[in-house]
């Protein structure tokens, strides 16, 4: 099937699709950093660094290469976040009314849109409900859904809200229920990065990106066996090293709570990350978002750990700079959560083949 990608970022929502058993044709995004490894991660899928605010849907269609099967993406939701300035003059947010916009467009049989809790909320719903006119005529569309990574078997606390439509001419509807069908227990800390500890770096190549080779005894836990490549080989783990009145500072901060000067949470091998922020592009000033102290150690987490906490595979490359590869991470949909929504869109396709079949 051809699958459409918009605001790719780095690729975690087209990672779960990828783990759901679909290809992604078409990948778009604006910005060259956030999608720096873009073409490495996904050397089958064809990237397009352009803003999709003048794009038509036939433009899409062609870049794709024919009809579109499905559109995912998760518009920029600075513009919505309950944490950040909710400007209504931010021009971030119309780019929510172009994503549905394009699917009304192009007409594929599902689309998915994944966004902050924000957009729900007095100062957001209004552009949703209007973005959303694009499309009810044509598609059926689930009512959005809140749901938490961590109720996927993530090892991070992450609610986003999704809006799921298919196609009424295609697709019978795809509810909460279909999606929470595929609920896993939470992972834990212990389980995500336990093995990085011990890590052996290997060399600096030629990207600058630090390579790694992670040496676990036994079988991997169920988390690693989905994340860890083949011969524990992984980047960008090189840890941060802090002046000592700061890592004194750290030392002091129990798992569970917060650092009281730079409000950093203290990770919990039993529990589960906390939400990681992505901060800001040089156009908003470039603040780094706040990283989690390491469980053990009087450090903030890697990039590497980062990205095994939000559940990438150790395959995935970030960027050779630390601030970008967390604000790829930060802005990233949990694969194991994207993977959830695309395993129950596939069982609706399974379906929908099956009924063809049989009327001819």
């Amino acid at each position: 099937m051809r699958l459409v990608d918009l605001f790719c970022g780095t690729g975690g929502f087209a990672r779960g699709a990828e783990r759901a058993g679909f290809d992604v044709s078409l990948a778009v995004d604006i910005d060259p950093n956030l999608t720096f490894s873009h073409k490495h991660n996904f050397p089958n899928t064809k990237l397009l660094l352009e803003n999709i605010e003048p794009m038509t849907g036939d433009r899409l269609l062609r870049e794709a290469g024919g009809q579109i099967d499905g559109i995912f993406g998760g518009p920029p939701c600075q513009g919505f976040s309950s944490i950040g300035r909710r400007d209504p003059s931010d021009k971030r947010r119309k780019l929510l009314g172009h994503f549905f916009r394009l699917v009304s467009e192009t007409e594929p049989s599902f689309f998915v849109m994944e966004n902050v809790r924000g957009l729900l909320e007095s100062t957001g719903r209004g552009e949703l409900d209007d973005g959303l006119k694009w499309v009810t005529e044509r598609y059926h569309v689930a009512d959005p859904q809140v749901w938490d990574a961590s109720e996927f078997g993530a090892a991070t606390r992450r609610k986003r809200i999704f809006v799921i439509g298919t196609h009424r001419d295609k697709l019978d509807p795809v509810t909460a229920e279909d999606i929470e069908a595929w609920r896993a227990p939470a992972a834990t800390v212990e389980n995500a990065i336990s093995d990085l500890a011990a890590a052996e770096h290997l060399t600096d190549d030629d990207e600058g990106f630090d390579l790694w080779k992670t040496n676990l005894v036994g079988r991997p836990n169920a988390y690693l066996a989905k994340v860890r490549s083949k011969g524990g080989l992984v980047t960008s783990n090189r840890a941060t090293i802090h002046k000592s009145d700061v890592a004194k500072r750290f030392s002091k901060v129990v798992p569970g709570a917060i650092d009281i000067v730079g409000r950093h949470p203290r990770l919990d091998w039993s529990g589960q990350c906390p939400t990681l922020r992505a901060g800001t592009g040089a156009d908003k000033g470039s603040y780094q978002a706040v990283r989690p102290l390491h469980p053990a150690e009087n450090r903030v987490i890697t990039v590497r750990e980062a990205a095994r906490l939000q559940g990438f595979p150790d395959r995935h490359r970030f960027h050779p700079t630390v601030w970008h590869s967390f604000r790829m991470i930060g802005n990233s949909v949990a694969p194991l959560m994207a993977e959830a929504i695309f395993r129950a869109i596939n069982v609706r396709i399974a379906s929908a083949g099956r009924e063809l079949h049989a009327a001819e």
